[in-house]
């Protein structure tokens, strides 16, 4: 089974924000804290159980350089990695 890193990118399966895109900020063993950009923010990021998110494994490059260098993630680099990634799924399914 492949773990799940701070930076990779997960949907929720389930609750109020169903199907919603967001990137991992920090993993524990029960519990992952994920980021939107928008109404959860790095800084207060969304808790959810495991077994409600489908992982996707693929990390934004310029989020994996952000945390390569250790700077810390804002809202905004956080929605541009989550629109790209949002977009590139899209033109995948044309």
């Amino acid at each position: 089974m492949r773990e799940l890193k701070r930076g990779m990118f997960a949907r929720s399966l389930a609750g109020h924000d169903k199907g919603r895109l967001y990137l991992v900020t920090d993993v524990s063993e029960d519990y992952i804290l994920l980021s939107d950009g928008r109404g959860k923010s790095p800084g207060c990021p969304k808790r959810k159980n495991r077994i409600h998110l489908q992982p996707c494994f693929q990390t934004d490059p310029a989020i994996r350089d952000l945390l390569l260098r250790q700077q810390p993630l804002t809202n905004k680099d956080i929605r541009n990695a989550i629109i790209r990634k949002e977009e590139l799924s899209c033109q995948k399914q044309m």
